[in-house]
């Protein structure tokens, strides 16, 4: 359950070092931040296997997943844990997502 979770979002950078998706991914945690959603960024170099092993092992309410295919359309994919829901959607359509 979300009451119990230690954050409520998982922001995952699938390719780090690249400057568009580094920058997407700060800004969106930035936003996060500010609007006092506890949010985890995994900017570790791993596979991006590893990092949805590992927000989900951590149970995340919510994930974040940033990549540079997703971004070239403007898009980031949101993931809903608890129902299994996926979507692409703009950066604010996502931030509003999670946070409300």
């Amino acid at each position: 359950p979300e009451s119990v979770a230690p954050f409520k979002v998982g922001l995952a950078n699938l390719k780090v070092g690249d400057a568009a998706t580094d920058a997407a991914c700060a800004d969106l945690y930035a936003k996060l931040n500010n609007a006092g959603v506890d949010t985890l960024y995994d900017d570790r170099d791993e596979r991006p296997g590893a990092k949805f092993a590992t927000l989900d092992l951590i149970g995340l309410p919510w994930q974040v997943i940033v990549g540079p295919k997703g971004l070239a359309e403007g898009k980031l994919e949101v993931k809903n844990r608890r129902t299994g829901e996926k979507a692409m959607l703009s950066p604010d359509d996502a931030l509003q997502k999670v946070c409300g």
